[in-house]
């Protein structure tokens, strides 16, 4: 349940502690966390990737890919 009136569903709701400042530092380091955790993933492919292209035989680019 909204308080303040119609704010678009922004207002504080009941039961809340503080100013509302401390609920969005955790919603912050959450949002960090789950982009931190995409780029990590894609890095991370694109190393197999080029440590992959490095090595003898050189394998084609669609067989390191292939996942047979």
């Amino acid at each position: 349940m909204d308080v303040g009136g119609s704010n678009g569903g922004k207002g504080r709701v009941l039961g809340e502690a503080g100013d509302g400042k401390g609920s969005k530092v955790p919603e912050e380091r959450s949002w960090a966390m789950k982009k931190a955790k995409v780029i990590t993933h894609y890095s991370f492919v694109i190393l197999i990737i080029v440590i992959g292209m490095q090595s003898e035989p050189k394998p084609q680019l669609y067989q390191l890919l292939s996942p047979v």
